[in-house]
C-alpha cells in the first residue's frame, strides 16, 4: 500500500462479485467487538468525514481479512465445519497476539490502519491456509499483492478524485491503539460487497501459551 497515491478509484467499478444468493467464504479476524479498533475508525472516519465518495467500514464487521477460502458452492457445510475443526487444532499450538494500530495505509482503493507485528499473523495465516488446503484441496486465494500486510480498512474508494486531501485529513498516523487478537473467524459474505451481508459460520480460538 504504498508508495502515496496521487489519485483514489472507484473499487468496484471493474471488480466481479458474487450475485444474489452467492456468497464466499473468508476467513478474518473480526475487530469489530474490540472497543480500541471501534474507537480507532471512529476517531479516522471523524478526519474523513468532510470528503466525499467515501464508502465507511460499518463498525460491526471491521477485520482483517487473513485467506478467501472460496465460492460456497464449491464449499460444503460439512467442510467449512471441517476447516473450523481443523484451524482450531493448528492454532490451539499459537498464543494470542498482542498487536499495536497506528500506522495509517493508502491504496488507490482504500484506507487501512496497519496492525504489527507482521510475523506472529503470518503465523495464524499459515495455519488458517493449511486448513483450508486439506479440508478443500484448493489453497484458496488472497486479497492483495504478497508479501501479506495485515490491515483494518476504514473506508473504501467510490469515486475517482485526487488523495492529496484525504491525506492530508488523515495523516500518516493515529495515536496507538493495542488489541489482543485470539480468534479467526470463518464468514459466509453473500452478494456484493458493499452490502455487508455477513454470517459468521464459527470460530477457531488461539489458545497456545505465551
Amino acid at each position: 500500500m504504498s508508495p502515496l497515491p496521487a489519485h483514489m478509484t472507484d473499487r468496484w467499478r471493474n471488480r466481479a462479485e458474487p450475485g444474489p444468493g452467492q456468497g464466499t467464504l473468508y476467513w478474518h479476524i473480526l475487530m469489530g467487538d474490540h472497543p480500541e479498533a471501534q474507537d480507532l475508525a471512529q476517531d479516522a472516519q471523524e478526519r474523513l468525514a468532510d470528503i466525499p465518495g467515501l464508502h465507511i467500514t460499518p463498525t460491526e464487521w471491521l477485520h482483517i481479512t487473513t485467506h478467501v477460502a472460496g465460492p460456497t458452492e464449491e464449499i460444503t457445510d460439512a467442510q467449512q465445519h471441517d476447516m473450523l475443526a481443523m484451524a482450531q487444532g493448528l492454532l490451539t499450538k499459537i498464543p494470542p497476539v498482542n498487536v499495536t494500530l497506528d500506522r495509517i495505509l493508502y491504496h488507490p482503493e482504500a484506507i487501512a490502519v496497519a496492525v504489527q507485528p507482521t510475523d506472529p499473523l503470518a503465523r495464524i495465516r499459515e495455519a488458517i491456509q493449511e486448513a483450508t488446503l486439506k479440508v478443500t484441496g484448493s489453497e484458496g486465494s488472497t486479497e492483495g499483492p504478497e508479501p501479506w500486510t495485515p490491515h483494518m480498512t476504514i473506508a473504501y474508494s467510490e469515486t475517482d478524485q485526487p488523495a492529496g486531501p484525504l491525506i492530508t485529513a488523515l495523516g500518516r498516523e493515529l495515536p496507538t491503539r493495542r488489541i489482543i487478537i485470539d480468534t479467526v473467524t470463518l464468514v459466509d459474505q453473500r452478494g456484493a460487497e458493499r452490502r455487508w451481508d455477513w454470517h459468521p459460520v464459527g470460530n477457531a480460538r488461539l489458545l497456545g501459551h505465551r
